[in-house]
């Protein structure tokens, strides 16, 4: 069986997900997440079951997930939403806040013209 063939490739992700979705379930996290670890490890950086022939896949794969964020949207509370307005935005601005000064500082050069050396 060839690494090209369909059939191949759809053994490889079943086998996957059968594995990966109920060790992530165990470990009381969520399924997505357990097909994107076994996406990991399948993939061409680790084991490499998976490589250039998947390329074919990535117009369902961008699909799923326009999916998965239409559901996300469809089962969210707009109430809830309002509630949590003030820890979404507080904590949302100070991580892009804290992201910004840090790499900002990151990468500063020493000898930016404008900066005084105390």
């Amino acid at each position: 069986m060839s690494n090209e063939s369909f059939f191949y490739q759809a053994l490889v992700y079943l086998a996957t997900m059968v594995v990966f979705v109920p060790l992530a379930k165990k470990l009381n996290l969520g399924s997505v997440l357990g097909y994107l670890l076994g996406g990991i490890i399948i993939g061409p950086a680790l084991l490499g079951l998976i490589g250039q022939s998947g390329q074919d896949l990535m117009h369902f794969a961008e699909f799923g997930v326009v999916m998965m964020l239409f559901l996300i949207g469809m089962e969210l509370e707009p109430s809830l939403l309002w509630k949590l307005r003030a820890p979404i935005l507080g904590l949302g601005g100070l991580q892009v806040v804290v992201t910004a000064v840090v790499i900002g500082g990151w990468h500063w050069p020493a000898d930016c013209p404008g900066t005084r050396r105390w």
